[in-house]
């Protein structure tokens, strides 16, 4: 190694880590990609906002794709005509389109009797196979090979879960439980090779909203487990049992730098669903505190404009939802070290307020997304 690599491997190297679900969700297979071609408002809003914050590496939530990720050419056309477009532009030379349980049909009807069928019936919630998908966009190599994925992982397997119940028992019948993941769409640990040697693990999932559910509460049931997935296998005295879709056991090594990050469909302090998993999530000591919980969570002012629309309990400072939650996180694990962190969320009368904005001061979804983008730099 000559003198200039030897000093780059000894310079802290500073990334901007992000996540944001970017709400291109649509009703039919292979609209979205239809709508790329064409050129339409918000993936251009939404690029606009990606280049604005310019993320090193980022997980885009809800970006439908075909379901087993084997065609990612509309993913490679946003990269290409969207977000490396333009003065602004940047480049993404390392992608991956994820697979993902949403519409995937189960064998079988999931609540009750009669032939299955979507979305209802899906393995996770879909209209289609691969509606609400995710993909990783990164600045540096994607490890592929070592990359662990759980999308297959049975929650009847998760010793004490939290499996619905309905009056005469268990809410799903035994057949169901045979073939039902705990992952509504995906969890992976996906390993980024840094530029400074460092080998970074993103633990990326969307865990299921807490819902379209009656008194079972079966989506919140499932939200809460999908959380604790990750927060088992983040310590090693719970995570034993886990078993990722190669065969392979335990959680992850504990001298790994890692970010948990996602839209994660949970509020500790608001919102439908079951407030311990996130709180105890969030309070762990294996994540950096002062980005869970601390001087350094993720706020801005936008969220402030609809504070008098809201019953929420939460500070508008830390929402990124426009129904005033917190439900999107980057949370680095304790030894990293944060340096700033932002949600990119601008009041009405802000620079690029039409990007999340209408007229009336009210949230546009569509001209983005119902979520902010939340990020945080980290010197490694």
């Amino acid at each position: 190694m000559n003198h200039k690599g030897k000093l780059r491997m000894m310079l802290p190297l500073k990334i901007r880590v992000a996540t944001f679900n970017v709400a291109l969700d649509r009703p039919r297979a292979g609209q979205l990609a239809a709508e790329l071609s064409a050129g339409h408002r918000q993936p251009r809003h939404i690029a606009r906002i990606l280049q604005k914050i310019r993320p090193d590496i980022v997980l885009i939530n809800e970006f439908d794709h075909d379901g087993e990720a084997k065609d990612d050419r509309h993913l490679q056309l946003f990269c290409r005509d969207y977000l490396a477009r333009g003065e602004q532009g940047i480049d993404y030379p390392y992608r991956y389109l994820v697979p993902t349980n949403t519409g995937l049909l189960a064998p079988l009807a999931l609540h009750g009797q009669g032939r299955p069928g979507l979305p209802a019936d899906g393995l996770g919630f879909g209209c289609f196979h691969g509606q609400y998908g995710f993909a990783v966009l990164s600045r540096f190599p994607l490890l592929r090979e070592p990359m662990r994925s759980f999308r297959h992982f049975l929650w009847r397997d998760m010793p004490g879960a939290r499996l619905p119940q309905a009056a005469e028992g268990s809410y799903y019948s035994a057949a169901v439980l045979q073939h039902l993941p705990l992952s509504s769409k995906n969890h992976i640990d996906l390993p980024v090779q840094l530029p400074n040697g460092r080998v970074l693990h993103l633990l990326a999932c969307h865990p299921a909203p807490p819902i379209d559910e009656g008194p079972e509460r079966r989506n919140s049931c499932r939200n809460h487990d999908e959380l604790r997935l990750w927060h088992d296998y983040i310590r090693p005295e719970h995570s034993h049992y886990i078993t990722d879709d190669a065969g392979g056991m335990g959680g992850l090594n504990p001298d790994e730098d890692f970010v948990i990050l996602g839209d994660l469909n949970a509020d500790p302090q608001d919102g439908d669903g079951f407030r311990e998993g996130i709180q105890a999530l969030l309070a762990d000591p294996r994540l950096n505190n002062a980005v869970a919980l601390g001087r350094l969570r993720p706020a801005s002012d936008g969220g402030f404009a609809l504070r008098q629309k809201s019953r929420r309990s939460g500070s508008p400072r830390y929402w990124t939802h426009s129904q005033g939650l917190r439900l999107d996180y980057v949370l680095p694990s304790a030894r990293l070290q944060p340096l700033a962190s932002g949600v990119y969320w601008p009041e009405p009368h802000q620079e690029n307020a039409h990007w999340f904005w209408n007229k009336n001061g009210w949230p546009d979804r569509r001209a983005s997304s119902d979520h902010r983008l939340v990020w945080v730099d980290l010197a490694l």
